[in-house]
């Protein structure tokens, strides 16, 4: 069974039937580039789902059923004058034709909207009187109204262009629409960015036009395919529309570093005289083994996401794990059958003076001399690492979550200017008020009374603006008190707000009354949210761990690699957690590296890093420690099998890593401060990990331990031994009909 699943088997097998591997591939390629053009749009939302079911999504559960129907989304229209007040008939009549244009629209488009002149309502007017707001309720569901309140916003541009006012939106759907936008836009500045440095990295890497090009089209081809599986995917769940970002950063990352190493051991071996059939056995025996373990350490980590009960999560796991996956796939099988057709064509179109230096023995001399330095002080050198790193990671105790929101959205977008003035002349509570549900009696003497002295609790919050908004249902068993709050729904004066509701006001108010009361709206859902996080960080860190340790036990045969792994990363993991810190939260070197300085570090971000970075990490480690371990197998000597896989492998890693820090750089780069976080967090981490992790902690540490780094007990040699590591052993001649054959191996 082993020689039939063996990585240098399949290579060899795909090898021998290149045109057959490549058709297959082909029309994957060509159902996945349909699938995504004909059904991606539909696959995406900007709606972000609980799986479970916290307090704020079984209050807005029980007002749909019995009360409001379906949740829809809301726009405040702000009109304003720099003459003009609200009191001047030529300002109300200009008001008043907008709310009858808008109400004019279809049905489908518009389901209500109202204005002061009709409430008589002063909340909706500034103080100064210079702007008041036109409330709209869009219909259909929340993708529905992102696709409709274009109109609105045209309607307003075309009264403001009129008459002279200044006319402005702002709600969920507007904001959400150019959130989407600015990921776009930030995503094709990564494509960009990542492709054109990894390609200058390939080509010093590699020396030759036709070896550069490979990774990045096969990188190509796998984001294409996890689009495509994540449009069939999205018609039964859908998914938030961030996962194309996260497939295409994903897929640039491993999918170019995956075929890096492969490429790179396949091109070792041609040097030495082996066939291009017998170069890719080994390759694939060596290379491709490490690859795939990689990929299996990269996709448990990212499991981990997929067990938090929130769509974000799911939606950004499963997406990192389909282009991993297909990486991983089209690097053990399309890259064979592409080598066997090219064969030394793969050393073509060399680049001047890059490709003698790509040759050149100065990398080794480079990699011999920092290997010697290190070991020669092992200790000294370790303690140097973890102290250069520990310090930042203490920063990471100093971490506060939560959500930056439209603040940080470009100010040439109208939604964020329009939500500023809203802020500013009136309450960001008009668009998500905190809505309290009271399920009971409701028009029971003792539930009036409760919500009498609820709301006069709530009326002394200095928070709350305005009176409560009442109402109840037909039949008398459901009532829900709406509250306008002066913050927006994800500042800490909200979520402070939302969680006295809950534990204060609440139950002084209805203890005894009878009546189940549930806090939601927006500013509640976040609360929840960011509980939700906190909760399940802790879960998924054990679970990555418990799970990599695992792996890379029965990987590696030992107990101590994969114990010191997970320490070295957990180091590498903390030290960008306390960098993020230090650059958004407090500050230093933001403006230059011009970066928004923040309150709070984006609530899904410390459980993703740790996801991402965990698993890509260990790409390093896999591969490096193969070398490693070969070498070991092969001469029983530790430390010279520590200096050999570092020098063999060091100028691939760097390569490798430097790709990875350019796709992360370009994400770092956007305009949204969550990819600014995310991309930062991910460059350091990686950079850190490919310079002082892998250069100076793995080579003393195992300097330090020496053979009982590859301790494994007895009790434990039951596990099954996957040959990492192994020697190839070339085939066998024979003769054939009078005439001698190399066979072309069949597995490794």
């Amino acid at each position: 069974m082993y020689r039939f699943i063996s990585t240098g088997g399949l290579a060899a097998r795909c090898a021998r039937r290149p045109w057959v591997t490549i058709i297959v591939w082909l029309l994957l390629v060509a159902t996945a580039v349909f699938a995504m053009f004909t059904m991606l749009g539909d696959a995406l939302t900007a709606e972000m789902k609980f799986t479970r079911q916290p307090e704020s999504q079984r209050g807005q559960e029980l007002l749909e059923e019995r009360l409001t129907g379906p949740e829809k989304m809301k726009e405040i229209v702000i009109v304003s004058s720099e003459n003009a007040t609200v009191d001047d008939p030529a300002f109300r009549a200009d008001v008043e034709r907008l709310t009858r244009d808008i109400a004019a629209l279809p049905p489908d488009v518009v389901e209500q909207t109202v204005n002061y002149y009709q409430t008589g309502d002063e909340s909706m007017v500034s103080t100064d009187r210079h702007s008041t707001i036109v409330p709209v309720v869009l219909a259909g569901t929340i993708d529905q109204a992102e696709s409709n309140v274009g109109q609105i916003i045209d309607l307003g541009h075309e009264v403001g262009s009129q008459t002279g006012l200044s006319v402005m939106t702002t709600g969920m759907a507007s904001t959400d629409n150019d959130f989407n936008e600015v990921a776009k836009s930030d995503g094709a500045k990564t494509e960009i960015i990542g492709i054109g440095m990894a390609l200058v990295v390939l080509l010093v890497v590699f020396g030759t036009l036709v070896a550069a090009g490979l990774p990045i089209a096969l990188a190509g081809l796998s984001i294409l395919v996890a689009l495509g599986i994540t449009a069939l995917v999205g018609q039964k769940f859908q998914m938030s529309f961030f996962v194309a970002n996260m497939i295409v950063m994903m897929g640039l990352a491993v999918g170019i570093d995956y075929t890096l190493f492969i490429i790179s051991r396949y091109r070792e071996e041609l040097a030495t005289g082996s066939d291009r059939y017998q170069a890719i056995a080994i390759a694939g025996a060596t290379a491709s083994k490490s690859v795939l373990f990689s990929g299996l350490t990269v996709i448990l980590a990212l499991v981990g996401m997929l067990l938090i009960p929130m769509s974000i999560f799911s939606s950004l796991g499963a997406g990192a794990i389909f282009v991993v996956a297909i990486a991983m796939a089209a690097a053990l099988t399309l890259l064979p059958a592409i080598l066997s057709l090219t064969g030394n064509m793969v050393n073509s179109l060399k680049i001047p003076v890059i490709s003698r230096l790509s040759r050149g023995s100065r990398d080794g001399r480079f990699w011999d001399r920092t290997t010697g330095a290190v070991m020669k002080r092992p200790l000294l050198s370790a303690l140097a690492v973890i102290v250069a790193l520990g310090l930042p990671a203490l920063y990471f105790f100093q971490m506060n979550t939560g959500s930056s929101g439209i603040a940080t959205l470009p100010d040439r977008f109208e939604s964020k200017r329009a939500y500023m003035a809203l802020e500013r002349d009136f309450s960001l509570g008009l668009i998500t008020p905190v809505e309290i549900v009271i399920d009971g009696d409701v028009n029971g003497e003792e539930v009036q009374q409760a919500m009498s002295a609820f709301n006069e609790r709530a009326g002394q919050d200095d928070i709350f603006y305005g009176e409560p908004q009442v109402q109840v249902n037909q039949a008398g068993d459901l009532a829900l008190i709406s509250l306008a709050a002066s913050a927006t729904t994800d500042s800490e004066a909200s979520i402070e707000a939302v969680k006295r509701l809950r534990n204060e006001y609440i139950p002084l108010a209805f203890a005894g009354s009878g009546a189940q009361v549930l806090v939601t709206g927006a500013t509640a859902s976040n609360v929840d949210y960011y509980t939700m996080t906190n909760d399940f960080g802790p879960v998924i860190v054990i679970f990555i761990l418990a799970l990599s340790f695992l792996l890379l036990m029965v990987v590696f045969r030992s107990l101590v690699v994969p114990l010191k792994a997970i320490l070295m990363n957990l180091l590498s993991v903390g030290a960008a957690y306390g960098l993020i810190v230090l650059v958004f939260q407090k500050g230093v070197g933001a403006g230059l590296l011009g970066f928004h300085q923040v309150e709070a570090v984006e609530a899904w971000l410390p459980i993703f890093l740790f996801s991402v970075l965990f698993g890509l990490s260990m790409d390093y480690h896999v591969f490096l420690l193969g070398r490693v371990r070969e070498r070991y197998l092969e001469t029983g000597d530790n430390g010279e099998a520590v200096a050999f896989g570092l020098k063999s492998t060091g100028r691939i890693i760097t390569g490798a890593a430097l790709i990875m820090v350019a796709v992360f750089a370009g994400f770092a780069s956007g305009e949204l401060v969550m990819f600014q976080q995310m991309g930062f967090g991910l460059a350091v981490a990686i950079l850190l990990d490919a310079t002082l992790i892998r250069s100076v902690l793995v080579p003393s540490t195992m300097k330090l331990l020496g053979h009982r780094n590859w301790y494994l007990p007895r009790w434990l040699e039951w596990l099954p031994d996957l040959k990492l590591g192994e020697t190839y052993e070339p085939p066998a001649e024979k003769k054939e009909k009078g005439r001698r054959v190399r066979e072309c191996p069949s597995q490794a």
